[in-house]
């Protein structure tokens, strides 16, 4: 069965909703990826002969149309509440998936390039022919795949917080509970089963195109747990239409939007090395196929990005430790040139010795310890008429925000929130400051005081009682858990 075929079984009729819900905002995709289209068209038709290479896949003009075609996958889970290395983990599937993509784009554009003589067209009429490519892939197929990483992702991040509680609450299979509910997904509500039962590597959410079934944690003793046999075999039974497992993984188990096996790649991507990221150096990986040749041309160029972007961030933040040792407005200027962690403190900045300062000095180190970049402010400023202007705490790798260490556990930060969004409208009412500052640090040394409901019901509470302009609009939790620090960043309109 052919890509498009496959394409249409998979979608079977399933409605095609605007990206995000919006259709002012497909546009403005559609508009960009289009000009990017034709973009990796001129390097297409700038290319000698008529035979495809996977080479051309590192070329620039493709790189770019992979990046962006990946970054408006990433936008559907921007908002989406997970750990910072969760969030790396589903960017990397995106950027994967949008590559192997392309590779088909590609190869389904070249054989245009020749007329039915075997004559070179002009790139006019070249392009005119393959404008159809661009249509099917980047506005029709692009419409299912970002809704489906959106789905991806939210249920990743549930999957994170359920493994949190292990096997302590079961996990429930739920659909809609409406009208618009597939029968066959409707069959599988209501299983119950531990998280570690294997039902949850095939069968969790999402189950297809558009599929809006969820996963709950429910008490052991108010459901009883579903037959494993009897489990599988409604799942089965669900996922019936899609005869070559595609949809059959679990994104927040597996760390990734898309799964190995998709449309733009074939049966055996369940078991490669490559894609299951297993380095067999006694036997090293050698392709037997221009597929498999341009996944593992896409991870290269993929991972060499990510080291060129890491190289940069140790050489600015080296930059930068150069200045501030030598500027006298600092102290404790401490740098880590391997991994390219930063801190240092203004002479400004207060200190002291109770619990909220001994946070403070906690969080840095921890920080530091990751690798991360910290400068303390400057607390201690005054206006023309004497007085100590407002400021934040620090600058978190490039990022000026406020601290709030979390000494007191309640069943919502509302009041805290609310505090500090009152200090930010104050900081960016000051005249002598060039960055608007909108993010909240928030820091748990006692990890059991965090769960998100107590960040997003704080939220909500905080908009409900505030009289003033709301200026928080990124909330970056840093929790001191068992596992070594995670950092989670919840994003607000």
């Amino acid at each position: 069965m052919g890509l498009h075929q496959r394409y249409a079984t998979l979608l079977d009729g399933q409605p095609l909703q605007f990206i995000a819900g919006r259709k002012e905002l497909e546009e403005e995709i559609r508009k960009e990826m289009t000009e990017l289209f034709t973009g990796m068209m001129k390097a297409v038709f700038s290319q000698e002969g008529a035979q495809f290479t996977v080479e051309l896949l590192e070329t620039p003009k493709v790189q770019e149309f992979i990046g962006t075609h990946a970054r408006v996958l990433d936008t559907s889970f921007e908002k989406v509440e997970m750990s910072d290395l969760m969030r790396k983990r589903l960017t990397r599937s995106n950027y994967i998936f949008s590559g192997m993509k392309t590779f088909h784009e590609l190869n389904e554009a070249f054989p245009s390039l020749l007329d039915e003589n075997g004559n070179r067209k002009s790139f006019e009429q070249f392009l005119n022919d393959v404008r159809k490519i661009d249509e099917k892939y980047n506005r029709n197929y692009l419409r299912a795949e970002y809704n489906f990483v959106q789905s991806s992702a939210e249920m990743a991040a549930k999957w994170e917080r359920f493994m949190e509680d292990g096997d302590r609450y079961n996990l429930q299979y739920r659909t809609a509970a409406d009208g618009k509910v597939r029968p066959e997904h409707a069959s599988m509500h209501g299983i119950t089963l531990p998280p570690s039962d294997s039902f949850w590597e095939e069968f969790y959410p999402p189950n297809g195109w558009n599929c809006r079934c969820t996963v709950v944690q429910v008490r052991k003793s108010k459901y009883p747990t579903t037959e494993h046999d009897e489990a599988i075999a409604l799942g089965e039974l669900a996922t019936g239409k899609d005869t070559k497992g595609i949809f059959r993984f679990n994104p927040g188990k597996e760390g990734k939007a898309m799964p190995d096996y998709n449309p733009y790649t074939i049966r055996k991507c369940n078991d490669c090395d490559i894609a299951k990221d297993i380095l067999n150096t006694a036997k090293p990986y050698i392709p037997d196929n221009e597929m498999c040749a341009a996944c593992k041309l896409i991870r290269a160029c993929y991972d060499g990005k990510t080291k060129e972007s890491e190289r940069q961030r140790i050489e600015e933040n080296r930059k930068l430790y150069d200045r501030l040792s030598k500027d006298k407005r600092y102290k404790d200027v401490e740098f880590n040139p391997t991994t390219g962690a930063l801190k240092a403190t203004h002479v400004g900045h207060n200190e002291g010795s109770d619990e909220g300062f001994r946070l403070e000095k906690k969080l840095v180190n921890h920080l530091y310890s990751c690798g991360h970049s910290i400068i303390l402010s400057d607390e201690q400023k005054k206006g023309r008429d004497g007085n100590v202007l407002t400021s934040l705490d620090m600058v978190l790798d490039g990022v000026r925000m406020d601290i709030k260490s979390i000494t007191k556990n309640k069943a919502h930060y509302g009041s805290a929130i609310r505090a500090k969004n009152n200090q930010l409208v104050k900081f960016n009412a000051r005249t002598d400051t060039h960055e608007y500052a909108d993010t909240l640090c928030m820091y748990f040394d006692d990890p059991t005081m965090f769960s998100p409901d107590k960040i997003t019901k704080g939220y909500e509470y905080m908009k409900s009682k505030t009289s003033k302009e709301i200026q928080v609009h990124r909330i970056i939790c840093i929790i001191n858990s068992a596992k070594g620090l995670e950092i989670k960043t919840f994003e607000f309109e």
